[in-house]
């Protein structure tokens, strides 16, 4: 890792930090959901960064890959789990939290729980834990409050305009032996009330670039070439498309799907319908271990 690769993890470290502090006194019960991803979005841009991802805003039992559409109708509400990314160069923060928009003690512990086991995790890296003492950790602070994690939903390695990369951080006992290396990483424990499981749902409006084959429309192309430009390999939204280029863009959306250009991630629900809590942070472990997001 060169000294400036380092530099802009911990810039996007230190944006994310700020973001947070900045947006989590500001969102309130019946807010609309567009309404706040746009705001932690402009101000990601305007203290030098770019988003990494869109800002996912998943209510209750939707776990993660929600992000308002161009005309999302949806207000805040229930357990939120507010998960945003910051890149500067490529290089990824990671970070995300929840929040109780209904003053319910069950969400507030709920809460608690993946809080806990991603301070736990925390403390396990910091001490060299292997990957399998990490995951029991989590799974044993979750657990310990009452409730399971999500058993297929993982924290990740990440890279230059990789969000997901390399080694996987389960949130349950393992067999891994592994332990951290020099590296970006981004651990996420998730606490529920229900199956400990999550299904695909609804698709997402969510992309990632998959492959630059040509496209016979020229519309489309144009789009293709611009996502190529703009995201390389990192997610985007059809909504950050339309405010560019209009809605036109969505059938452009829709035949770099067809012509395998694109990926769109599906929504990720709990199989029970229960509600669904997010933790996490983003790790540097380099000469020393650093939480760059916190």
């Amino acid at each position: 890792m060169t000294p400036k690769q380092k530099e802009n993890i911990l810039k996007a470290g230190k944006i994310a930090k700020q973001i947070k502090e900045w947006i989590k006194p500001q969102i309130k019960k019946g807010i609309p959901l567009i309404e706040i991803a746009e705001k932690i979005e402009d101000k990601i841009i305007e203290l030098g960064g770019k988003p990494a991802f869109p800002t996912n805003l998943s209510i209750n039992e939707i776990a993660a890959h929600y992000t308002p559409s161009y005309n999302d109708e949806t207000h805040a509400n229930g357990l939120l789990k507010v998960d945003l990314g910051v890149q500067v160069g490529g290089w990824i923060a990671d970070t995300a939290f929840s929040l109780d928009l209904e003053n319910n003690e069950g969400n507030k512990k709920l809460i608690e729980a993946s809080k806990e086991a991603l301070k736990n995790a925390i403390k396990k890296i910091e001490e060299k834990n292997s990957l399998g003492e990490i995951g029991k950790t989590i799974q044993e602070t979750i657990e310990s409050k009452g409730f399971s994690p999500v058993i297929n939903l993982t924290g990740h390695e990440m890279n230059e305009y990789e969000l997901h990369s390399g080694l996987t951080i389960f949130n349950i006992k393992n067999s891994k032996i592994e332990k951290l290396g020099k590296g970006l990483y981004a651990v996420e424990p998730f606490a529920t009330n229900g199956s400990g499981k999550v299904h695909d749902g609804k698709p997402s409006g969510i992309y990632i670039l998959v492959n630059e084959r040509n496209i016979r429309s020229p519309e489309a192309r144009k789009i293709l070439n611009f996502i190529i430009e703009e995201y390389k390999t990192l997610p985007f939204c059809s909504r950050w498309l339309v405010k560019k280029f209009g809605t036109k863009s969505l059938f452009a959306l829709r035949q770099l799907e067809d012509n395998e250009n694109l990926h769109q991630y599906p929504q990720l629900v709990d199989s029970a319908g229960s509600k669904i809590s997010q933790a996490e942070n983003t790790i540097l472990i380099d000469d020393e271990i650093i939480v760059t997001s916190e």
